[in-house]
């Protein structure tokens, strides 16, 4: 079975996240062949003897700015006539489950993952299509969102999730939070699982979590209600 989903992540230090992309989820959609996930050292496009991938900034100040060169030669070598190239970067549009959504239909993404103080002008005006970021902070490189990224984009694309209905009682969908979750035992140091979930009646269980939904989402994220309009 082909690959439904292909990615390709530049990064100056793939060891951040191949331990993450072999376990859990997303290990076995590789595995399966729904997800084709390649991790490249960006130094292997750096044509000097050092693999010297940055350099000091026109104008000073402090750091150093990924050089245009090597992203330049390894996104035209990587990128396919459907690949869309994102980069990370605190300016970028930040993330949500429906991007997610979107992003899980394309046929080819490729992540540039930032470090030092930026990446070179051009490489943004020429090459990438999308900019996102993962929250208004700032972390010691793009790896780490990068990751984060290929996960939420990940669930969204079909097989990878063993249970599809998952995705429809996640928190975000539609705008609201998920519902309170119990298992066993019924009854723990005095605090009860709520009766409803005990009924097997599916039609007032489905009542109940609807509700607890619009009212958790009112009291933890009161913006996300005015998009709901509830």
């Amino acid at each position: 079975m082909p690959s439904q989903l292909k990615i390709d992540l530049l990064t100056l230090f793939p060891e951040m996240i191949s331990g993450f992309l072999s376990e859990s989820i997303i290990g076995r959609a590789r595995e399966k062949g729904i997800l084709d996930i390649s991790v490249h050292n960006l130094r292997d496009w750096a044509t000097d003897k050092h693999h010297i991938t940055d350099d000091r900034p026109f104008g000073g100040g402090a750091g150093m700015v990924l050089k245009p060169e090597p992203l330049y030669a390894a996104i035209e070598e990587l990128r396919t006539e459907k690949a869309k190239v994102i980069m990370m970067a605190p300016y970028g549009v930040t993330l949500t489950s429906s991007i997610g959504k979107k992003l899980a239909a394309a046929a080819h993404l490729i992540f540039i993952s930032g470090h030092y103080e930026g990446i070179d002008e051009r490489i943004r005006e020429d090459l990438v299509d999308l900019e996102l970021s993962i929250g208004d902070y700032i972390l010691t490189n793009g790896t780490l969102p990068a990751a984060v990224m290929i996960d939420c984009i990940s669930r969204f694309v079909p097989n990878v999730l063993g249970d599809e209905n998952s995705l429809t009682q996640d928190c975000f969908n539609e705008n609201l939070l998920s519902f309170p979750q119990y298992t066993r035992p019924v009854d723990y140091r005095g605090k009860k699982v709520p009766d409803v979930l005990l009924t097997g009646n599916h039609a007032e269980i489905k009542q109940w979590r609807e509700e607890q939904r619009i009212e958790r989402t009112k009291k933890y994220r009161p913006d996300l209600i005015s998009k709901k309009n509830v």
